[in-house]
């Protein structure tokens, strides 16, 4: 802390009463990554799973 005149200066350390080691942002990384390849498996295994099916053409119309 540093006084100049009626001013006090502080470091944004002591202004937070902490440090902040930006943790975060890689926790949100690993989490970001983590939450669409999780998602992305789910659909990748419900894609395979899921049995293929073929249209097929059939015409109702009938004239009376």
């Amino acid at each position: 802390m540093e006084r100049q005149g009626d001013e006090i200066h502080i470091t944004t350390d002591e202004a937070r009463g902490g440090s902040t080691p930006h943790i975060v942002r890689y926790v949100l990384g690993i989490s970001l990554f983590l939450a669409i390849a999780g998602l992305s498996a789910v659909w990748i295994t419900g894609a395979l799973n899921t049995p293929e099916v073929i249209p097929t053409a059939t015409a109702t119309y009938q004239t009376p």
